[in-house]
């Protein structure tokens, strides 16, 4: 009887291992990198260009969004959007705009996002800060204290920020809704920032379009030159071009290629990367077969060089937010092992790695 009763316990124990054990390998891997930054096996991606809130800086609570992500994405560069659109009762009565094509008053910056996306990280466990890298937005590029205000919000909330923007130069409608001068890239303001930036360690993540809105086909790109000046005169900065220079109608010319390999295989430039976020660039890229294979042979050339975000702003659920990831299905078909595991998660690791090192040291040495 007491046999029989060991042999019976022993077996229920084995099946209590095992199911353990099961229940273990169910749960993803997520380790800490030395940096800090979030590893898995098992997510899909990590997200370079993400908006926390909108136009009217509302948003998702960070929380919710943790839980959006889930297993299905590593880490996220975390900002707001530093344009407020004003609602004006003169121009648009009671309804109220959340959208810059929602009404015809203009746009002005709001620095106040900066103080805000930093106060939600903090609100973090540090586990789960591990999981972001917030970028300061809230600055004025035509303003020459622009960089200052970068300073002060390091010296406001140490051991935050890992970069700045997604911030704005040229891009279609937004730039002439904003109040005040039109921002340019040959402005000794956003030279100063840049260089400050470049100082720090800062990641900089910079939407400018290449062309501008209905521009004749065959004519030269109107910033394609203006553009690449300025990543020369910045070659200590790291520089990520946010959708390679297109939007939601400038299309990518007929030099688009040309223009992004000019920059890559230029010695000068191993600094500059290119984000392929929004999903109006996944458009573009998968709009035909050819499209979608010569995007892929380019990744395929140089995975070191692109980097995957969304570019979605407060999305409500995980199936919003995986909406971009998924639409770029077919590209991610022809990419290569290596490619694709770059493009959607190591170049990230690599290049926020790097700058949170950076920040840190800088910050040690500057903010004591």
């Amino acid at each position: 009887m007491n046999v029989q009763f060991h042999k019976w316990n022993l077996q229920i124990a084995r099946i209590v291992v095992i199911c353990l054990a099961l229940i273990l390998l169910s749960i993803p891997v997520i380790a800490q990198s030395d940096s800090g930054g979030t590893q898995s096996n098992d997510y899909l991606f990590n997200d370079s260009h993400f908006h926390l809130t909108n136009y009217v800086q509302e948003g998702i609570d960070i929380h919710d969004f943790l839980t959006i992500m889930g297993n299905k994405v590593g880490r996220v560069a975390l900002f707001g959007i530093p344009l407020q659109q004003q609602w004006s009762y003169r121009v648009d009565a009671d309804r109220g705009p959340t959208y810059y094509l929602n009404s015809d008053a203009p746009l002005y910056y709001y620095s106040f996002t900066d103080a805000s996306i930093a106060m939600a990280y903090k609100s973090l466990s540090k586990e789960e800060q591990a999981r972001f890298d917030p970028m300061i937005t809230g600055f004025n590029p035509t303003d020459m204290y622009a960089a200052d205000h970068i300073r002060r919000v390091l010296r406001t909330f140490p051991g935050v920020f890992t970069g700045i923007g997604e911030f704005t130069i040229h891009k279609e409608f937004v730039s002439a809704k904003i109040s005040g001068e039109v921002a340019s890239l040959q402005d000794q303001a956003l030279d100063r920032l840049i260089d400050f930036a470049s100082e720090v360690g800062l990641v900089i993540l910079i939407h400018n379009d290449v062309d501008v809105p209905f521009a004749k086909p065959g004519a030269t790109p109107a910033y394609a030159s203006q553009m690449k000046a300025l990543l020369k005169r910045h070659p200590k900065a790291t520089i990520i071009w946010a959708h390679f220079g297109v939007g939601r109608i400038i299309r990518p010319v007929k030099e688009q290629g040309a223009i992004v390999e000019d920059i890559i295989k230029d010695p000068d430039l191993k600094n500059v990367y290119f984000d392929i976020s929004w999903d109006e660039v996944a458009k573009y890229i998968v709009a035909t077969p050819e499209s979608t294979k010569n995007a892929a042979e380019m990744a395929n050339r140089y995975p070191d060089r692109f980097i995957f975000g969304t570019d979605e702003v407060a999305p409500a659920n995980q199936e919003t937010y995986l909406k971009v990831y998924n639409q770029y299905e077919p590209f991610w078909k022809l990419l290569s092992p290596e490619a694709s595991e770059k493009v959607r998660k190591g170049n990230y690791v690599r290049i926020f790695d790097e700058a949170r090192r950076k920040v840190r040291s800088w910050e040690e040495t500057h903010l004591k």
